[in-house]
């Protein structure tokens, strides 16, 4: 095992299973083992890869140098900041966290302990980014739509994603994209949206104005019946069409002639198993500089894209509030009731 990274995987739900799933596959991670707080569902994923249980985290965090933490958001900065304090590298799913203020705390503990800590973005790594960086420069529009389906019952659980508002849960992927490929500060954020079925916002618009005189358009729900994850770019000379879903993108670019276009297929690859190879990469570049290396997504980044999320969230509840709007989210039994049928 000589050079490859000991690795553990905090929390393997729907996503962290994934990540220990994925961790198996590189050939420069030793994976130590998983930890959740359920046991049962630890033990199923750890049967289900033949991968060692620790019923005490403690113990595993000892015997790892790197984790991925895939756990609520609301638990990121409980479970993230002991591993930061003893000199571990993480990898936090997104989003960074439930506030702006454990999300300083976290990105400055990492700072402090010198370790390499990144945001899990996996959009980032999605084929369509792939292609649509080449074009960034001269971005002038930006228009996102992210619709899901209502995230069914876990028992015992919350549903997953809905301790946060659609905008922390679904809607953080594109503020980053947009954040990425925007080379300019925000200067108004504009914002409307509603609880449906849960404690906090299902559906979201938001309009963001860059002082640079961008400007970025998106809606995202967990209430649709009809899933879509389509990214368009209005530049210069140039528009793109991406649709994450079925791998297509189409360009429109003005030349001396007219518009000419071109259709794309995107190249297949695993978006997750990219960010994981790349937050590893980032740690071994680390280990043998002495210095260290910021993975594709670093915790400021992280941090930046929270910032203007939780900024949504305010302009929709300052507006909810000075227009008397008052929300009640569905009972356990309506929801029940729902599912059946």
């Amino acid at each position: 095992m000589t050079g490859k990274i000991k690795v553990g995987v905090i929390g393997v739900g729907a996503l962290g299973r994934h990540h220990a799933r994925l961790y198996l596959e590189n050939p420069d991670v030793e994976l130590v083992g998983i930890f959740d707080v359920m046991t049962e569902t630890a033990e199923k994923v750890g049967a289900e890869f033949n991968i060692p249980v620790y019923k005490n985290c403690d113990e595993l965090i000892e015997k790892c140098e790197a984790f991925s933490v895939a756990v609520p958001a609301t638990y990121h900065h409980a479970s993230t900041i002991p591993l930061l304090k003893k000199g571990k590298h993480v990898l936090v799913e997104k989003p960074i966290a439930a506030s702006v203020a454990e999300a300083e705390d976290m990105v400055k503990c990492a700072k402090e302990n010198n370790v390499v800590f990144g945001v899990g973005h996996v959009e980032r790594f999605n084929p369509a980014m792939d292609f649509i960086k080449k074009y960034a420069e001269n971005t002038r529009f930006i228009e996102a739509h992210r619709l899901a389906l209502y995230p069914p019952p876990r028992p015992g659980m919350h549903r997953r994603g809905t301790e946060v508002s659609v905008v922390l849960d679904l809607m953080i992927h594109d503020i980053d994209l947009v954040l990425s490929m925007v080379n300019s500060e925000v200067e108004r954020v504009d914002a409307v949206g509603i609880p449906v079925l849960s404690g906090t916002e299902d559906i979201v618009n938001v309009r963001i104005k860059f002082e640079n005189g961008s400007c970025a358009n998106m809606t995202a729900s967990r209430v649709s019946q009809e899933p879509q994850r389509r990214f368009r770019v209005f530049q210069e000379d140039t528009y793109i069409s991406m649709d994450y879903m079925t791998r297509k993108a189409m360009v429109l670019k003005r030349n001396k002639l007219g518009l000419a276009r071109k259709d794309v297929e995107l190249d297949e690859k695993n978006a997750l198993a990219a960010e994981l190879a790349d937050f590893i990469d980032a740690v071994k570049a680390s280990k043998a500089s002495g210095k260290v290396v910021d993975p594709k997504v670093s915790g400021e980044q992280g941090l930046r894209a929270l910032r203007v999320a939780i900024a949504i969230e305010n302009e929709i509840r300052t507006y909810n509030d000075k227009y008397g709007f008052k929300f009640a989210p569905c009972s356990a039994a309506e929801l029940e009731a729902s599912d059946k049928k």
